[in-house]
């Protein structure tokens, strides 16, 4: 396994959640939502130097039958900026299947979930996008410990 501290970024159409790993990179956490837009990629770079990631992870939504759809094309399109932008830092596309209804789950069933008004808008939403860039991440770590590689697809331009 590899260490060193690991950046995920789940891209929407208005935000981007954003999650990292510990430096053993096992386990992912939380970090902040970037609303889509202008000074986004900035943000997202500021945070792989804050953190000194050794690498970024960028949610794919691949349908359930694996066919490129328009998200998926968008978040390759995406990707493929972000590592512009951040080389020589290495960006992967990880498959996303499903971690948004995960991370919804997830924090439905948690006690402090309605107490901190994440019930309702922006931050609910707000919330939802760290939790899935979180799930993905911690997808890829553990996909990465269990086969001893590591996880999704370099994006084409990176090292």
């Amino acid at each position: 396994m590899r260490t060193g501290v690991r950046l995920a970024v789940d891209p929407g159409t208005a935000r981007i959640g954003v999650a990292r790993s510990d430096p053993s990179g096992i386990l992912a956490t939380p970090v902040e939502t970037i609303r889509r837009g202008p000074g986004d990629l900035d943000r997202i770079a500021a945070l792989v130097l804050e953190y000194e990631a050794r690498e970024v992870i960028v949610g794919y939504p691949a349908s359930l039958s694996g066919a490129e759809g328009r998200a998926a094309r968008a978040a390759r399109a995406f990707a493929r900026t972000l590592a512009r932008k951040l080389a020589p830092v290495p960006v992967r596309l990880v498959d996303e299947r499903l971690t948004t209804v995960t991370a919804q789950q997830q924090l439905q069933t948690g006690a402090s979930y309605g107490r901190r008004g994440a019930r309702g808008g922006r931050a609910r939403r707000s919330v939802i996008d760290q939790a899935a860039a979180t799930v993905l991440l911690q997808n890829a770590l553990d996909t990465e410990r269990r086969t001893q590689l590591p996880p999704g697809e370099l994006v084409e331009g990176t090292p």
